[in-house]
């Protein structure tokens, strides 16, 4: 994003070089303001300013591993996959992801964690 600002820069494209950094701005804001909370009875996920979600822990019938691309509030493609309620999932990329799901399963000890490598 800094990089292709230079041209705009040098050739005084004020519009453009405005909209450049607000996309900057969000996508800076989405990286400092996305985490995963677990408490003893929920899950909170929040991304920015768009995405706040709760979710009781007993609720969650599995956690998997995925690699998928759909949007999600997750910062990376190394990815979990949360099935909660009936036929709820959401997809979130926790740093530490064995510690998390672990966190979890000790919490609700009848989540669906699938063995995967």
């Amino acid at each position: 994003m800094i990089g292709s600002a230079i041209p705009l820069i040098v050739q005084a494209v004020w519009p453009a070089l405005l909209i450049n950094g607000a996309v900057l701005f969000f996508v800076a804001h989405l990286y400092r303001n996305t985490y995963y909370i677990i408490d003893n009875r929920f899950l909170k996920i929040t991304s920015g300013v768009l995405i706040t979600k709760k979710i009781e822990i007993q609720s969650i019938t599995g956690v998997a591993k995925t690699k998928t691309i759909i949007s999600a509030p997750a910062l990376s493609f190394d990815r979990l996959e949360i099935n909660y309620g009936q036929g709820n999932s959401v997809v979130i990329s926790p740093k530490y992801k064995e510690t998390f799901i672990a966190h979890l399963f000790k919490l609700n000890p009848q989540i669906n964690v699938p063995e995967q490598d």
